[in-house]
């Protein structure tokens, strides 16, 4: 039976509507920005790296939804896998029962996670966090935990405590009593380990903002140090887990690191169902867990639900059989490696840093007075406004998305589905070289529009 609803009706009815629709009922600020810069488009479908807009233009996507898109997307494995789980029909979120997909997806999981036994699924990367940080203050019996500057670990309070960036924390105050740390600073860690009330050190292997690598040794130093002083290891590699840097996860490039709690999510929901994932040493678990008592002391509503198991078991199947892991770490060398013989050809282009498919390109100041002058220029108005004016034509003269690597950064982030391959590498490369043609020339399209950026920018001081 039916009542009338027809999903696709609706969409072809009202789907017209949609920057209306967010700006009287949703975040009124995001189709503001996105009319600023020109990114209002409509797109219609997507597979794989690519989606077509509403004229059906091909558009290469080098962001993936924040990294949410692993294996880019409707990749037909996950897509089959959510279309069974619902025809099955399960007793789903009974509550009191013990369903079969989270233990096989647990198991999945671990076999990729040496030294890690137990696993809490909840609903995001957030959450992922949010768990790690309660259970290391439960199993060590201590308040604080330190993190890293420029952070960035989710927007719940406990997520935003340890997160990095003002632009995120401020207003939101008061938040836990949480101590930042430079990314590689290893006194600076003693130091705050040498007080005892230190839970946990929570890092991310590389920095989502700005493409920030730990630098070689950094983890396992820290892990000893941690270790001496009875607090825990904590690994966010919800954006670079699950092959984003052409291992598993990220930590694992460097030898003997073993973390006591390993936080993962985007790529591991295929793209379809919020799925977030704490892994954990043994004793960690048996101690929050240590009754019947608490046996509900954490956990989550929808954690554990069918369809976000399926989906994680379909995708960890497909990177298996298809050898994602390789292929990320043979084209991301591809792609970093082009990209880094451009950089002596342009004077703007001042770095290329990352690993496997996680790449930032980071602008800097000229030499030349001509172009010297224009840097200036926009840099005075706001900082970030040049790595913007890349980003822009990059969409709407060769329709790439990319991003921003966070505000007041001049640098470019690229984090594409783990299934590109050489000739999207090529596009991109081909693409990105017109761009810094045209800001190198001196004029042109590029320049005027950072004029209009410029504009935008001391007008909303």
């Amino acid at each position: 039976m039916t009542d009338g609803f027809d999903l696709r009706a609706l969409l072809a009815e009202r789907g017209g509507e949609r920057y209306g629709l967010h700006a009287r009922y949703l975040n009124p600020q995001l189709p503001r920005m996105l009319h600023t810069i020109g990114f209002d488009k409509v797109y219609e479908r997507a597979a794989g790296a690519h989606f077509w807009d509403a004229e059906g233009n091909d558009h290469l996507d080098m962001l993936a939804g924040f990294g949410v898109m692993g294996l880019g997307r409707h990749h037909p494995v996950v897509r089959k896998a959510l279309h069974d789980v619902l025809d099955a029909d399960l007793p789903d979120l009974t509550r009191f029962d013990c369903p079969p997909l989270p233990g096989l997806l647990a198991e999945r999981l671990l076999a990729h996670s040496p030294h890690l036994d137990r696993v809490f699924f909840g609903n995001s990367g957030t959450e992922a966090v949010e768990t790690a940080l309660k259970f290391a203050r439960y199993a060590t019996g201590r308040p604080r935990v330190v993190y890293c500057d420029h952070a960035f670990h989710g927007l719940t309070t406990g997520a935003l405590s340890v997160n990095g960036e003002q632009g995120f924390r401020a207003g939101f105050d008061p938040l836990l009593p949480d101590t930042p740390i430079a990314l590689g600073d290893l006194d600076a860690l003693e130091r705050e380990l040498r007080r005892g009330d230190v839970a946990a050190f929570v890092v991310e292997p590389i920095q989502g903002k700005g493409v920030h690598e730990a630098p070689p040794g950094f983890l396992g130093a820290a892990q000893e140090l941690l270790r001496r002083h009875g607090a825990l290891l904590i690994a966010d590699e919800v954006q670079t887990g699950l092959g984003r840097t052409g291992d598993f996860y990220a930590y694992q490039h460097e030898d003997g690191v073993e973390p006591d709690l390993v936080c993962v999510a985007k790529a591991l929901s295929g793209g379809y169902v919020p799925v977030g994932a704490t892994l954990g040493k043994e004793w960690i678990f048996k101690k929050v867990y240590s009754s019947m008592d608490r046996v509900l002391v954490h956990s989550a509503s929808f954690g554990s639900n069918a369809q976000a198991m399926a989906a994680g078991l379909a995708v960890l199947s497909v990177m298996e059989s298809e050898g994602t892991v390789a292929h990320v770490r043979r084209v991301g060398g591809l792609l970093k490696g082009r990209l880094e013989e451009l950089v002596p050809r342009y004077e703007l282009l001042h770095a290329v840093r990352g690993r496997g498919l996680m790449i930032g390109i980071e602008f800097g100041r000229p030499s030349s007075l001509g172009l010297r002058g224009r840097w200036t220029m926009l840099q005075t108005a706001r900082k970030g406004l040049f790595a913007q004016m890349v980003v822009v034509p990059l969409l709407q003269r060769h329709r790439i998305l990319t991003q921003v690597s966070g505000d007041h950064l001049e640098v470019i982030k690229l984090i594409p589905p783990l299934v590109v391959d050489e000739a999207d590498v090529d596009r991109f490369v081909t693409a990105f070289t017109a761009v810094m043609e045209d800001a190198h020339g001196g004029g042109g399209l590029l320049w005027d529009f950072g004029k209009t950026l410029v504009k935008q920018a001391v007008a909303q001081r």
